[in-house]
């Protein structure tokens, strides 16, 4: 399929027709191209990024997955909401095999400096907050190679985001704020049904682990925009990606300051 295939693919929800990657030669590398083909076109069109999505972070699901490495996406104005009181609700219209990530998302105040050491990426943050991605998959029964994961738009749907934490007022350094996370947990409910509990060391060992490794892949990627100021980041899930319905409510609960988010699904 061609930038423009896969962008109506994204827009309808439907499966694609075939495997991008048939006979497995179809590279990560070209897959990017290709995202980014379809990040012009959304572009194009009149969107605007907002930042990035980190995926496959959780080591613990990657042999679920078959898929052993990171990948990235970006994420838009018209994927991303913030949270009300610690709530939000999304609909699930045109969103193909919807699957629900607690994460951690990060916010910039600067854009990190070139080669940033951990202490620099921490110097460039604003905020974290806790935060939901909607995820999807374009290949039935979420069966993929790593490269279709990528050209799928880094299979972003959705992203709300909860309260935020001024990175300050949470830690005082990049170490700290790596153990701080790492030793952190998540409890996701269904309901008032408690489904799993994740750790922040489940996370590449902890997210901003996650978000040290996005940022030279993203700068080492050719054509690919670095970030901005005011950009997010959400760094991958504590837990197993979990299926979703319409009218079904969900709550994760970090171990740290009360941080929690409520999502509420419609059709």
């Amino acid at each position: 399929m061609n930038p423009q295939e896969l962008l109506n693919h994204y827009d309808s929800g439907h499966c694609w027709p075939a495997a991008l990657d048939l006979d497995g030669n179809y590279l990560v590398s070209e897959a990017y191209q290709d995202a980014l083909s379809v990040r012009s076109l959304r572009l194009a069109r009149g969107e605007k990024p907002l930042g990035y999505k980190i995926g496959f972070t959780n080591r613990k699901i990657w042999d679920l997955y078959k898929v052993y490495a990171p990948m990235w996406g970006t994420v838009w104005d018209t994927t991303v909401t913030y949270s009300s009181n610690s709530q939000a609700t999304l609909s699930l219209q045109n969103i193909c095999q919807p699957r629900l990530e607690p994460e951690i998302v990060f916010g910039f105040k600067a854009t990190p400096k070139a080669n940033a050491s951990l202490q620099d990426l921490y110097d460039s943050l604003d905020w974290l907050a806790p935060g939901f991605e909607i995820v999807q998959s374009h290949r039935p029964n979420w069966k993929f190679t790593a490269a279709e994961t990528v050209a799928d738009s880094g299979l972003h749907a959705k992203l709300a985001i909860g309260e935020k934490l001024h990175i300050s007022s949470f830690s005082s350094n990049a170490a700290d704020l790596i153990k701080q996370l790492a030793q952190a947990s998540a409890e996701l409910f269904k309901g008032d049904q408690l489904v799993e509990t994740g750790q922040g060391s489940n996370v590449l060992d902890s997210p901003l682990e996650a978000l040290n490794y996005f940022v030279k892949e993203l700068r080492g990627c050719p054509g690919a925009t670095d970030i901005q100021p005011g950009d997010v980041v959400t760094t991958g899930t504590w837990t197993d990606a979990w299926p979703l319905n319409a009218g079904e409510s969900w709550r994760v609960k970090f171990s740290f300051q009360n941080a929690q988010l409520k999502l509420n699904l419609l059709a």
